[in-house]
């Protein structure tokens, strides 16, 4: 089966989800951090399906393509960062950072195969 979009992609799907589920638990945080931590939490987690789906319009060029998908691990790292601040401001519980950053350590290893081996996701113009 071809994949005609990123968003058939297995780290795009769970990219999404933890966006979605980010989302609804940092609405819980405190109005104060309105500005910080939710917008920021909210921005980094979407950014890895946002830059996934620039990184697929660019499979042409493995440089771009693999450009983009760090910048998607960058923001999932980033994203991973604001959860610890998140729980050790007691927004959310252990076990909710738990299994959060579970989430985004599996699109962290997805992400790191798709840059080693860039190849089976390029457009080939034979």
């Amino acid at each position: 089966m071809q994949i005609r979009s990123a968003k058939e992609l297995e780290v795009y799907k769970k990219g999404y989800e933890l966006a979605m589920r980010i989302f609804k638990v940092s609405g819980q945080f405190p109005s104060g951090e309105k500005y910080a931590l939710t917008s920021q939490i909210r921005r980094s987690a979407r950014s890895v399906c946002l830059n996934l789906r620039e990184a697929w319009a660019k499979r042409r060029y493995e440089a771009h393509f693999i450009s983009k998908l760090t910048d998607c691990d960058g923001e999932n790292s980033e994203t991973d960062s604001s959860l610890d601040f998140a729980m050790d401001c007691g927004y959310i519980t252990n076990e909710n950072h738990a299994s959060l950053t579970s989430l985004g350590q599996e699109i962290g290893r997805m992400l790191g195969s798709m840059i080693k081996n860039p190849t089976p996701f390029l457009i080939s113009d034979l």
